[in-house]
């Protein structure tokens, strides 16, 4: 039985091209960056070549990229780094409902230290609206953080009016490209952001490297302390063979990226297509066109989405219900309770993320495989009356 993964957005594998890249820099090459020797000196070179690519492919400069774990600390640099900076400024943060958690958390620490924080509604779609931002605005506001795509249905933001708001008002604005990172254009001086995550695991990196940009003159305190890495902005050694690989896997994504989003948006509106016209009482989550390249999320009415999951893995697809980070949670995906998704309802969703790897022969047995599968359940359920 052949494996199906459609679970990307949850975590990619990595790249060969990028394992061969890293491999060296545990064995051959494992200086630490900071010492002064040929072998610490081959190291650092290695890491400011990563950081070269990863902002070349926003539209950065080297010197505005930090090198962080990954994304849910680059969230945390962002917004308690500016929250600390910029205190004598103001207390007042503007984020929305549908944040992921890594941002929604932080916020709630943040309100524990004495911030104000406005949490925005979206509408059905999922879209913030750029003149609730505007509205919401304050003279004690000092940062907005509002997600680049949404990791559950796929909604990308107007980030680039968003931004154009806070750069009138001189206010700081970050965003959370995770999920955007690589498969679809950023430039952060057309989207007019100050701040940036990213993370390596969703673009065929590594586990356990991020990035965060920082605009040149951006005021950010650091929340590590120690050593003088990255120019005294975030301390720790150096993940060499991490860094290494993240920056090979932007440098492979800047030379794939349209036409790779190009092919995989293909796939995705055959997948919604064939599951809106096979499965009844299927709803789609999410906008209908302004989203991510890989996204599929839907509801399936009468069935439990972890049902559907078990039963989908036995045939070897995986997916997912929503975010990995909240899987083993029991409460209803937060996002679909922003879209105004009932409860009852948001706990029967799934999620397909494709990725390189999918294939149409790919899409074609889940399409077979999936209404298959919902009619089985269905059938067991005192709930569910088929339509004649």
């Amino acid at each position: 039985m052949k494996s199906i993964y459609l679970d990307h957005a949850a975590t990619t594998p990595v790249d060969p091209e990028v394992v061969k890249a890293m491999l060296p820099y545990f064995t051959e090459h494992f200086g630490n960056p900071s010492s002064l020797h040929s072998f610490g000196q081959e190291a650092k070179k290695a890491v400011e070549g990563a950081r070269d690519s990863i902002a070349s492919l926003i539209g950065a400069k080297a010197e505005e990229i930090v090198f962080t774990s990954g994304g849910t600390e680059s969230d945390n640099f962002a917004l308690k780094g500016v929250a600390a900076a910029r205190k004598d400024k103001g207390n007042h943060v503007i984020t929305s409902v549908i944040e992921h958690h890594a941002v929604l958390e932080t916020c709630h620490y943040l309100e524990k230290q004495g911030c104000a924080v406005t949490y925005l509604p979206v509408d059905r779609d999922g879209a913030v609206d750029p003149g609730a931002v505007k509205k919401a605005v304050t003279d004690k506001t000092i940062l907005i953080s509002i997600m680049h795509a949404n990791n559950e249905v796929g909604t990308i933001q107007p980030i680039a009016e968003i931004g154009k708001i806070a750069r009138e008002k001189g206010i700081y604005f970050h965003t959370d490209a995770v999920q955007t990172f690589g498969h679809i254009p950023i430039d952060v001086n057309k989207l007019n952001v100050d701040l940036l995550s990213a993370s390596g695991h969703k673009l065929y990196g590594p586990k356990g490297v991020g990035i965060v940009y920082i605009r040149k003159g951006t005021k950010i305190t650091p929340f590590i302390h120690g050593g003088e890495q990255e120019k005294g902005r975030r301390a720790s050694t150096h993940n060499v063979p991490g860094i290494v690989g993240m920056g090979k896997a932007a440098k492979l994504a800047g030379e794939s990226l349209t036409e790779e989003a190009k092919t995989i948006s293909a796939l995705r509106d055959k997948f919604i297509k064939g599951v809106l016209e096979t499965i009844d009482e299927i709803q789609l989550n999410g906008h209908p066109t302004r989203r991510l390249p890989n996204n599929v999320n839907v509801c399936i009415n009468y069935i439990e989405g972890e049902a559907m999951i078990l039963n989908l893995d036995m045939e070897g697809i995986a997916c997912s219900s929503g975010s990995a980070c909240s899987s083993a949670s029991l409460e209803a995906s937060h996002v679909l309770a922003a879209l105004g998704v009932p409860p009852e309802l948001a706990h029967s969703s799934l999620r397909f993320t494709l990725g390189r790897s999918t294939s149409e022969e790919d899409v074609d047995t889940v399409l077979t495989a999936l209404p298959r599968i919902v009619g089985k359940l269905r059938s067991m359920s005192p709930l569910y009356k088929k339509k004649p």
